[in-house]
């Protein structure tokens, strides 16, 4: 049998103290994966803009650039779990070294094959493993999260932190790839997204003695089990697809509500409100010592954020609507951070980094249904069609979390046996 060591609280996992920010960034080793981790997430933001802005500059067409930005974008959410659990089995730093490379080979010849103006055929299967080579860095982080705070009080503030992390990062990057793509050239947009790939996920995969351990079992043989066979992860997928559906609602049909009112700067400054709102109630969340139970408060947050998003569709002025977005963008966050939290105690460690990316893929895969189907809705009906799209899909995920709540609670763990003779011992593999 497999013995578990944790370390001194005061070190490592400090469950004495009051969580909070300060108490989790001097956790002993944090920095060492999470500044690389950043510059190693940030590329993802960039990735899809990018596409845009360099296919519409070469191809004249806003539905071809959108059309190799959602191949990108499901081609990601499909193989994200399949890295994740490969990295789960073999390591992070195993997957991520040939992973960045593809990444980066398969980016800079989707960029070639644009500015030689190929036929949209060949964009799309260069865009295939480039979305699916994408480095998952942000469960990868959270991953190494819970082998440093494992039992700790400090994991909700950890999914906050992260929450938060990633918001800053997709205000960042569109901004800066649009900067490149207008301002120096078309193409700087994917050239830079490669190098940020090639520099952080390589620094970030050095980062040896972070990673979670990998279970190895000698002459024994031991059966991997999917986080996908989890009743409660499988609840967190459907709850995660309908927080897409935000996302990808919001955007589509922010700009199309801007441009039929003949102000398409607004734009930015909508959705900027929109993503204020999210890092704020993040950053509250991981403030708080939370007495009440993660499936509890999934629950409740997230009825509030549907309820939000059931009023998007009413809103006819700038300022109704910026005050909704607002309140939207601050219900996502909890449910988000939540949803993250109650991994921890569905998943068993040696299959969180997989989970974690089946959430994030969840999330991908919503906003990019979400973005085809509200586009839809505005071209066909009304402006303002398109936010039907959030309200509808978080109305259904929310029924199905109910229905399924029970499900969200862990059940008791028994022995791990694995068939063959032997102990199976916990090692790091680089």
């Amino acid at each position: 049998m497999a013995s578990t060591v944790t370390t001194e609280p005061s070190k490592d996992s400090p469950a004495s103290s009051r969580p909070g920010y300060g108490q989790l960034l001097r956790t002993r080793g944090a920095w060492t994966f999470l500044l690389p981790g950043f510059a190693a997430r940030q590329p993802f933001a960039m990735l899809t803009i990018s596409i845009v802005l360099l296919v519409q500059h070469t191809t004249g067409s806003y539905g071809a650039a959108g059309a190799a930005a959602a191949v990108t974008g499901v081609s990601m959410a499909l193989f994200a779990p399949y890295s994740g659990r490969l990295a789960d089995r073999y390591g992070q730093r195993a997957v991520l070294l040939p992973g960045v490379l593809v990444h980066v080979l398969s980016g800079l010849t989707l960029t070639a094959l644009a500015l030689a103006e190929a036929p949209l055929w060949a964009l799309f299967v260069a865009a295939v493993p480039t979305g699916a080579s994408v480095p998952q860095i942000g469960p990868m982080v959270r991953a190494r999260w819970g082998v440093k705070l494992q039992g700790s009080p400090l994991m909700t503030t950890a999914a906050a932190f992260e929450s938060v992390t990633d918001e800053l990062t997709f205000v960042v990057g569109p901004l800066l790839a649009t900067a490149l793509c207008t301002a120096v050239d078309p193409a700087a947009g994917l050239v830079t997204e490669a190098a940020l790939t090639l520099l952080g996920g390589l620094l970030f995969a050095a980062q040896k003695s972070t990673q979670p351990s990998v279970t190895v079992a000698g002459h024994a043989r031991v059966e991997h089990v999917s986080a996908l066979r989890i009743p409660g992860v499988r609840v967190l997928i459907v709850t995660f697809l309908g927080i897409g559906s935000v996302f990808g609602g919001m955007q589509v049909s922010l700009a199309a509500f801007t441009e039929s009112i003949g102000e398409p700067g607004l734009n930015g400054v909508l959705y900027g409100t929109f993503a204020a709102g999210n890092m704020l109630s993040g950053v509250v969340c991981g403030a708080i010592a939370w007495k009440v139970a993660p499936q509890r408060r999934i629950l409740v947050g997230y009825a509030a954020l549907a309820l939000a998003a059931s009023g998007l569709w009413a809103a006819h002025s700038v300022l109704v609507l910026a005050a909704l977005g607002l309140l939207v963008g601050m219900c996502i966050a909890p449910a988000l951070i939540t949803g993250y939290t109650l991994v921890e105690s569905l998943v068993p460690a040696g299959a969180r980094t997989e989970a974690f990316t089946w959430l994030t893929g969840a999330v991908a895969l919503g906003q990019a249904a979400a973005v085809t189907a509200a586009g839809q809705l505005e071209d066909r009906f009304w402006g303002g069609a398109g936010f039907l799209v959030p309200m509808g899909g978080t109305l259904l995920a929310l029924a199905t979390l109910v229905a399924l709540r029970s499900r969200l609670v862990a059940r008791p763990r028994g022995r791990t046996v694995a068939r063959g003779v032997g102990h199976r011992v916990p090692v790091a593999v680089d």
